[in-house]
């Protein structure tokens, strides 16, 4: 069995391909490193072919979305190890040796990712995943690194390795035989959060998710869903909603589930006044939730029998909300502190 195995989801992308794969090749020895093409109308396959023929290809037949492609393509891969990359992310030399040591020495350990830094100002963490996820007690997700949009410059403060709470889906490194056991990404959520949901239900079968800071990699990010575009008001909202209430114990969601609906709210309505088309996105998300709340219940109970208790490590106990709007707490150490 091949030890690892980079699967990279590729749709339209022949030049972010053309940029980012050679480095992926060139610094990942001895990787299986596969392409899952999600139905691309432009010349990604013939690049493929043409210019990395060390590369498999997966030919997924239609535009999938993000997690369903990866599922498509994950049931092709046997490896012990998978690594989830975007396919703009530029890695760097040794980048997966030290994310792979840990895995292969903890073997409560389900998914790691390493330090996320951003590809157009590389002084400073990337967005999605920066120096690892957490979520907070109401299921506000957060990183290290990046609270909401406030994102900070890199001074090594995150260099370490330590647990988190979840792991980005921009380069997360999984084990293989658990992201089949959980039947990959849930596919209602489509792109976005889809990873801490994943992530969610590891802990709950009681493994952990790590972060490793002395693993680096850039990512450019915006690729799927741009900063400041309704559609990710959408999705950040119908998705954040979905991952409570598949996951909050009862008597949390009986009283956490209307704070979150009322804190939902108060931002759809700042959103009126400066971003008018992400409060249609909050009420179209709301819309959704509901139209599919008997689906997710039914998730929840299934969750309910087959998995054990939640591991809580990286759970902040607090409202990053409150701390960081109110308070004005701008970073992980401040809100640590």
């Amino acid at each position: 069995m091949t030890r690892v195995s980079v699967v990279v989801l590729n749709y339209n992308g022949r030049h972010l391909l053309e940029k980012f794969l050679p480095s992926v090749v060139k610094f990942t020895p001895g990787a299986h490193v596969i392409v899952a093409d999600n139905g691309s109308t432009d010349d990604s396959v013939e690049v493929l072919r043409r210019t990395f023929p060390t590369v498999e290809i997966i030919l997924i037949p239609t535009n999938l979305g993000f997690c369903g492609g990866y599922n498509f393509a994950m049931r092709q891969v046997r490896s012990t190890y998978a690594v989830l990359l975007n396919s703009d992310v530029e890695v760097t030399q040794g980048w997966a040796d030290p994310v792979l040591t840990l895995l292969d020495e903890h073997h409560d350990v389900a998914a790691a990712q390493p330090k996320i830094l951003s590809h157009r100002e590389r002084t400073h963490f990337e967005y999605a995943g920066a120096g690892g996820g957490f979520i907070d007690a109401l299921g506000y997700p957060f990183c290290r690194g990046r609270i909401f949009d406030l994102v900070e410059s890199d001074t090594g403060q995150y260099d370490d390795t330590r647990p988190i709470f979840w792991a980005t889906g921009a380069c997360m490194f999984i084990r293989t035989e658990l992201f089949h056991k959980l039947g990959g990404f849930d596919e209602d959520f489509f792109a976005h959060m889809e990873e801490i949901d994943l992530c969610w239900k590891l802990k709950r079968m009681g493994f952990k998710v790590y972060y490793v800071g002395q693993s680096t990699v850039y990512h450019v990010g915006g690729a799927t869903l741009a900063q400041g575009s309704s559609r990710k008001v959408y999705y950040n909202f119908r998705n954040g909603m979905f991952l409570v209430l598949k996951h909050l114990r009862g008597g949390e969601l009986m009283w956490k589930l209307p704070v979150r609906v009322m804190m939902d709210w108060l931002a759809a309505f700042v959103f009126l006044f400066g971003f008018p088309s992400a409060f249609a996105a909050v009420l179209q998300a709301h819309v959704s939730v509901l139209s599919s709340l008997g689906r997710t219940l039914r998730k929840r109970r299934r969750l309910k029998v087959s998995l054990g208790a939640p591991h809580i490590a990286g759970i902040y106990p607090g409202s990053v909300v409150w701390k960081f709007f109110v308070l004005r707490k701008r970073t992980y150490r401040e809100l640590e502190g």
